[in-house]
């Protein structure tokens, strides 16, 4: 279990008009699987509900909701009520999945702008203009971009089923689901290596906001009394609350957030390491580079050598 989900995640499924009948129906199929294959001993379930957009407001806090793909050409451009709902669960903590073209009603929303994510390669040209603060990643079968996560491909749901059942309920389990259902899972992950995904579902709300900004002010200066004027909070305050809140003290949660936009840019551009270091927010490329190694394994460069998806900028 990843720490940023309860024993129980609650997760609501949205069947939006037009939304892809087998990926409604196949998701909660796999994640009852799941649930089958795992130690009851453990109390680790997902539980899952589908939820239609004319009864979004009758549903409580959910701790992830996932936009299926859809087979009609609808694009979610009139669905204000969704839109607003989904930024309300997205600030409250939740964690957001799109799979296909469910990623537009993520992009109408505004939760997009500034983050990776990926969408079938067939609507990259029409998402870019939709969307050109998206940092688009067409090439990906799946971005966990740690509070959101998209998937591309009409059969794309498969990939982040199996995605979110090892995020929640661990890699032994989705063995077992993937040989009871002959899934395979080579292939799916993209990337076998190890994804910051910082706690969001805490209570305290300051810090959550501050850590949405965070998210797409990494190249910022980061220090501790800026990030304290920003919050509006004292530098001592804001230390103990987002330590108890997040799990790490604020100089190990921006190393990590930092790394991890970092790891992106590795792989879908060919921007000079010593770019990206700047573009993340150092100046010392060396100090960088020791950073990146003692969090991934990997010097920038190997991981690059490793990961690269794209040789064009």
């Amino acid at each position: 279990m990843t720490k940023n989900m309860p024993n129980t995640p609650n997760v609501a499924i949205i069947a939006y008009d037009g939304a892809q009948q087998s990926a409604l129906f196949g998701l909660g199929e796999m994640f009852d699987m799941a649930n089958r294959m795992t130690d009851p001993a453990l109390g680790q379930q997902i539980t899952h509900r589908l939820v239609s957009s004319s009864d979004i407001a009758e549903n409580p806090q959910f701790d992830a909701i996932i936009l299926p793909p859809n087979l009609t050409g609808k694009r979610g451009t009139s669905d204000h009520a969704l839109h607003a709902w989904l930024k309300q669960q997205h600030l409250a903590g939740s964690t957001l999945c799109s799979a296909c073209a469910g990623g537009y009603w993520l992009g109408h929303a505004g939760l997009l702008d500034g983050r990776r994510a990926t969408t079938h390669w067939a609507l990259e040209a029409d998402f870019r203009e939709a969307f050109p603060k998206v940092l688009l990643g067409p090439e990906h079968i799946l971005l966990d971009d740690n509070d959101i996560v998209t998937a591309g491909g009409v059969m794309a749901w498969v990939d982040l089923g199996v995605h979110l059942i090892g995020r929640w309920l661990g890699p032994t389990v989705v063995s077992r689901t993937c040989r009871q259902m002959l899934i395979d899972p080579t292939g799916r992950e993209q990337r076998n290596y190890r994804a910051f995904r910082p706690e969001t579902s805490h209570t305290d709300q300051t810090i959550r906001a501050l850590q949405h900004w965070m998210e797409t002010h990494a190249n910022d200066d980061l220090s501790l009394p800026m990030l304290a004027a920003h919050s509006g909070l004292s530098t001592r305050s804001l230390q103990r609350r987002f330590t108890k809140s997040t799990g790490l003290p604020v100089n190990r949660y921006i190393q990590e957030l930092r790394v991890e936009k970092a790891k992106g840019l590795l792989e879908l551009t060919s921007l000079p390491i010593s770019q990206i270091c700047w573009q993340v927010g150092y100046q010392d490329v060396s100090a960088f580079n020791r950073l990146f190694k003692s969090v991934t394994g990997l010097s920038a460069g190997s991981y690059r050598q490793r990961f690269k998806i794209s040789k064009t900028n």
